[in-house]
């Protein structure tokens, strides 16, 4: 007995001892918490979305979910290493406008003589854990050393896929200006960022920046959280205006009448950048389905569509290479400009005719 209870005492401590590891952040407090506790969004201590939100479809359980994990998963990760290119960011002339993916949801742009970085994972793990969620073979051929001095970081949220502890950390010097949702500042400024460095915004909100750059937080459907406590934090996407261009920068999100609403209000859009993967039907409420990529795609009324949060992390049960193939075949109805490029490959943004391989197909 004594045994027994000595042994939940160890684990107890232990599990209490790992949660203030600095990785997981902070929660809000202080004048922040005070002024999170004003918006409309926010109630009950957390943030919500615009319409009810269940984390699990109808139907599904936690038991059911942790059981397919276990036991239905199949070519969830590829048997060969990712192909890649790798532009030399740090001698890339200001003057070109391109964009440079990193794989899943992390991407360079450089537009109209700004450096642009978004949701920067260079660690090779999207997990708390050392050894859990790992990226792909060949998905990190990019380091922090490799990136320059940039203007604006954008977050979208403080999920572990998107916000990283070692590669924020070593960002430090290099970052200008840090824009961000209500409650993730915390963690930015705990891991020693200077709050003058940082713009938090809710939704709904204009950020005017220099140079003629504009930002606009809009709504997704998602939840945040980096430890036992959901939703401290809220989660958004960007409407970003440029001096040539308009470019939608979404975060996480289940499909609702958001997507609508941004076409409406902001009109057509040069480039949307949209979640394609790590989805499942029992999280239908909180990321997008294959068939509803598409959808959002033409609801934003986007001449060019970049998919992306694929093709470095398991976080899911499909094949790794299916949110891929599946929206090349779904787009043979819908003629949509889809941009594909492989990890680290230059994308030109003023380039239409841009063609891009079907990289996937060669380690399928």
């Amino acid at each position: 007995m004594y045994f027994i209870l000595f042994f939940i005492l160890i684990i107890s401590l232990s599990l209490i001892l790992f949660l203030k590891h600095p990785q997981f952040g902070k929660m809000p407090s202080g004048n922040r918490l005070d002024e999170i506790k004003k918006a409309k969004n926010y109630s009950n201590g957390s943030f919500q979305n615009l319409n009810h939100t269940p984390p699990l479809a109808e139907g599904a359980n936690m038991f059911s979910i942790l059981k397919d994990f276990l036991f239905k998963k199949s070519n969830t990760k590829p048997l060969k290493k990712i192909p890649s290119l790798k532009t030399d960011l740090l001698n890339l002339a200001i003057e070109k406008d391109v964009l440079v993916w990193f794989g899943h949801s992390s991407y360079y742009i450089q537009i109209d003589k700004k450096r642009i970085l978004v949701d920067p994972v260079f660690s090779g793990s999207a997990s708390p854990l050392p050894f859990g969620v790992k990226s792909f073979n060949g998905s990190d051929i990019y380091t922090t050393d490799d990136i320059p001095e940039i203007d604006y970081l954008f977050i979208t949220h403080d999920h572990w896929d998107h916000l990283d502890y070692k590669t924020i950390k070593k960002l430090t010097p290099k970052i200008k200006k840090v824009i961000c949702a209500l409650g993730v500042g915390e963690h930015l400024e705990h891991w020693g960022y200077h709050k003058n460095l940082i713009i938090e915004k809710n939704w709904n909100e204009e950020i005017k920046l220099e140079d003629g750059f504009i930002a606009h937080t809009v709504p997704s459907r998602h939840f945040s959280g980096r430890g036992i406590k959901r939703n401290a934090s809220l989660w958004t996407s960007y409407v970003l205006i440029t001096p040539t261009m308009k470019i939608f920068i979404g975060g996480d999100s289940g499909y609702d009448t958001h997507f609508a609403e941004i076409g409406n209000t902001f009109g057509s859009f040069d480039l949307a950048i949209i979640e394609n993967g790590q989805y499942n039907k029992n999280w239908r409420y909180i990321h997008l389905l294959p068939d509803e990529i598409l959808k959002v795609a033409k609801e934003l009324n986007t001449k060019r569509l970049f998919p992306v949060h694929n093709s470095k992390f398991n976080l899911s049960l499909h094949s790794w290479d299916e949110p891929m193939s599946l929206i090349i075949e779904n787009n043979k109805t819908e003629n949509i400009s889809l941009i594909t490029p492989q990890i680290g490959e230059q994308v030109n943004l003023k380039d239409t005719t841009q063609k891009f391989t079907e990289w996937w197909k060669e380690i399928s």
